[in-house]
């Protein structure tokens, strides 16, 4: 969320001063919020844990209006900005989908497994569908080779959202692991090639090896990301196998 306050600030004109510093307001939050947390020591007190969610939330569901007004101000044509509404879309649902998180965690709420692991799933294909158009558009044209591969990511991460989309709808049960567990080995496949060529984008643009507006930060920003559906698919097969023993 911190991340995302910085890239929001640092596509806006210099004309939207306000908005400016409702981002960097939300920079120091989340910076405090770390800093807070750094200071637990790995705590396991429910009601200290159930604050924190508490707080955090608030502080995600702030940002998350934050950027609906930012995406209704682009939308209407208010302000000029280098934010694309697709990229503040994004952010406000990964803010959305956090805030949600964290209150069901608090409430104890938990989803059936094969309903979970689809969900999931939709949530985070559409994640990296967005994030291969978002490089794609800002590597520089001249960029061919990876503006293309950059593409036919988009191409194949929205294809497997739209069978997830399909699988969602026909709701399986658990009697039906064979199916989720054949989706999530489509998935990761597709998401280790997208991570790998996350983290080689990177490292070439914090070598200054290729032609982008791509800040660092933002490179790192989305291979992490990818990182993290990895770790939540192996976490989903790591379920399904237990089930099956």
């Amino acid at each position: 969320m911190k991340e995302h306050a910085f890239f929001l600030s640092l596509g806006f004109t210099a004309d939207d001063t306000e908005l400016i510093r409702e981002a960097q307001q939300f920079i120091a939050v989340f910076e405090r919020i770390e800093e807070q947390i750094s200071n637990y020591n790995e705590t396991t007190d429910p009601n200290v844990i159930r604050q924190l969610n508490i707080q955090v939330y608030q502080a995600a569901a702030s940002i998350w209006a934050y950027k609906r007004k930012v995406l209704g101000l682009i939308l209407r044509c208010q302000i000029v900005s280098n934010n694309i509404p697709l990229l503040v879309d994004h952010t406000s649902r990964e803010a959305a989908y956090f805030a949600k998180r964290l209150k069901e965690l608090n409430e104890g709420k938990l989803i059936p497994l094969p309903e979970a692991i689809i969900k999931e799933n939709v949530f985070f294909l559409k994640i990296m569908a967005d994030h291969s158009k978002f490089i794609s558009h800002l590597l520089d044209p001249s960029e061919r080779k990876l503006v293309d591969q950059a593409r036919e990511f988009s191409h194949d991460f929205d294809q497997l959202l739209f069978q997830a989309q399909d699988l969602d709808h026909m709701r399986p049960q658990s009697e039906t692991q064979p199916i989720l567990e054949h989706f999530l080995d489509q998935n990761r496949v597709s998401v280790v090639s997208l991570r790998d060529f996350k983290k080689t984008a990177r490292d070439l643009i914090e070598a200054c090896k290729i032609k982008s507006n791509i800040p660092a930060l933002l490179a790192d920003h989305v291979y992490r990301e990818a990182d993290h559906f990895l770790q939540i698919i192996d976490a989903f097969d790591e379920h399904l196998t237990t089930q099956s023993t």
